[in-house]
């Protein structure tokens, strides 16, 4: 499988994250962020009230339905990359969709079978990333790579990353990446819009959860609890990550 130059992703990281870890303090740097970066929007998929588990027949015929859904969105361009997560955890997976508005993106969220029929409920978020997503491999392959969540961790106090020390650290961490990127274990990350506990995201290519998590623990903002860290695995069809 292809996989994204890393000089490209290096570029983008060290912009995307440096959004992840100032402050998002007024409306023009919400606006205008990098131009290198687009606007998606992120639908976090969460177990609903009506979840009962797959073995119920009526819930895997639901969830067949939400397949086809999926697979007809990415297959229109209107979700660039979508999958479940491999845990059982609450959350049970995510939609990076590519519309015009959050009202547009919440539209087609709504409309999937799963979510009418109140299996799962959806968070959306805004979220940057360079555009480097491409169309899924046919016949339909899955393949799991690792989601990281970067969270605002409990050593971040307000207005710290103007203090010298907060911004050597973050230069450290941009190194960091560069350094994950040149390796080809960091593919993506890009940071939210919104001004919330989550600021980012990572998604590993690696061969494990536990390797993602020491790659995760090797980042200079999450040694000292300025950044948290919530890891899943990832299952996404072949093809949209290069």
């Amino acid at each position: 499988m292809n996989r994204i130059k890393p000089g490209n992703l290096i570029a983008t990281l060290v912009i995307a994250l440096t959004s992840v870890l100032a402050p998002l303090g007024t409306a023009q740097e919400k606006k205008d962020p990098p131009s290198k970066l687009v606007q998606f929007h992120m639908a976090i998929l969460k177990k609903g009230p009506k979840w009962t588990g797959t073995d119920v027949p009526e819930t895997r015929k639901i969830l067949h339905q939400h397949l086809i859904n999926v697979l007809a969105l990415l297959d229109s361009g209107k979700a660039v990359v979508a999958g479940p997560f491999g845990d059982d955890a609450d959350l049970a997976g995510i939609f990076i969709l590519r519309a015009a508005s959050a009202e547009e993106a919440k539209t087609l969220t709504d409309a999937d079978p799963a979510v009418k029929a109140g299996l799962f409920v959806v968070e959306m978020h805004p979220w940057w990333s360079e555009d480097i997503f491409k169309k899924r491999n046919s016949p339909l392959q899955m393949k799991t790579v690792y989601f990281a969540f970067l969270k605002k961790g409990p050593n971040r106090k307000e207005g710290d990353g103007e203090t010298p020390e907060v911004q050597e650290l973050q230069k450290a961490h941009i190194a960091n990446i560069n350094r994950l990127a040149e390796m080809k274990k960091l593919v993506v990350a890009g940071p939210f819009g919104d001004d919330g506990p989550l600021r980012g995201i990572f998604v590993f290519r690696v061969a494990s959860l536990k390797e993602a998590e020491e790659l995760c623990a090797t980042d200079p903002m999450i040694k000292i609890g300025r950044l948290a860290v919530e890891l899943h695995p990832w299952q996404v069809p072949e093809g949209v990550i290069p």
